[in-house]
């Protein structure tokens, strides 16, 4: 499975939460609301998940395996850079 297409939907400067990203693998099938958190010592993402009635978050999507969860991470957290040179370099 390849990613075919990230776009970074969303930014912010301020709080923990950086930006919300879509992933699209193989041109067919589409995750939304992928987070972009700033955490104590590096960027990591939280897939997406939705709270259950005893108040627990479970992850709606994500990787069964370490290493394409490291490939997806390295993916948009790389695209999330390109966008803030971007940013950056049109203000």
């Amino acid at each position: 499975m390849d990613i075919t297409d990230i776009r970074v939907r969303r930014m912010t400067a301020e709080g923990k939460m950086k930006a919300v990203v879509s992933v699209t693998f193989d041109n067919a099938i589409v995750i939304h609301d992928i987070k972009v958190i700033e955490g104590q010592e590096k960027l990591f993402i939280a897939m997406p998940s939705r709270k259950t009635p005893e108040g627990v978050f479970k992850d709606i999507a994500h990787p069964i395996h370490a290493e394409m969860r490291e490939t997806l991470q390295n993916a948009i957290l790389r695209k999330y850079e390109e966008t803030l040179l971007e940013q950056d370099v049109t203000e």
